[in-house]
């Protein structure tokens, strides 16, 4: 007899319901392998959002069994020992149809952030020449490995409980830029992230670090921001 999980999915939007559907359970299968298997086989009107299939631009990522993961890097064996799944859409992000979230508040508050690299040289300038070693260099390379796949974002209580709240995603972009000594925007940049919706409301319970695929850890860079904050008022620069 062949082996089946049970797969519990959200259907329609905000105010929808879990749908279940019997899955063949196969040998290093994903989770977006049984997703793709109810849109193709069982109900092809399943909206879900993905693109390069192996972990490389993080549009896959819906919750899995309660946690936001990439779910194409994630395998059934992993998450589903008694052989049940539950996949919904990502939290803190509007539903626009089944698995898939409407990103524009994500990506905006990635600009409120002051996210955009903000050149103080030309294109007809020579390469700016940074040592690996510079110390700024290294706070800026820490994070500078997030693709925006919004993992953190959806795990963030704050974000949950604040939804102004920058989230830990654009706060991390934004402590990559305030590192990166070709960046003009300076103390401008602070005064976007600083207060209440920005580094001052993470209350560091390091959901973000603990989640991210990427394993980042933006609670770092907001603790970075902070401490730049602080030192930018008591100089009077801020």
């Amino acid at each position: 007899m062949e082996d089946m999980l049970a797969v519990s999915i959200w259907r329609g939007g905000e105010d929808g319901e879990f749908v279940s559907y019997d899955v063949p359970r196969l040998e290093n299968q994903t989770v977006l392998d049984v997703v793709t298997y109810v849109q193709r086989k069982l109900d092809p009107g399943l909206s879900y959002r993905f693109a390069c299939r192996v972990g490389m631009c993080g549009s896959c990522a819906m919750t899995v069994n309660g946690r936001a993961r990439w779910t194409c890097r994630t395998h059934v064996s992993r998450v589903a020992d008694d052989g049940r799944l539950e996949i919904a859409p990502l939290r803190n992000l509007p539903v626009v149809k089944d698995l898939s979230v409407d990103m524009v508040d994500f990506f905006d508050k990635w600009a409120k952030a002051g996210g955009a690299f903000s050149p103080t040289k030309s294109r007809a300038d020579d390469f700016a020449a940074i040592p690996p070693g510079d110390a700024k260099r290294r706070q800026a390379n820490a994070g500078i490995e997030c693709i925006g796949c919004a993992v953190c974002y959806t795990s963030c209580d704050v974000v949950t409980w604040k939804p102004g709240y920058l989230g830990p995603a654009a706060l991390n972009r934004a402590w990559t830029l305030v590192n990166d000594t070709r960046d003009g925007l300076g103390r401008a940049r602070l005064r976007l992230v600083a207060g209440d919706d920005g580094c001052l409301g993470c209350h560091s319970q390091q959901g973000c670090q603990e989640h991210c695929p990427k394993s980042l850890s933006p609670t770092a860079a907001i603790a970075g921001l902070k401490r730049a904050v602080v030192v930018a008022v008591l100089k009077g620069k801020l």
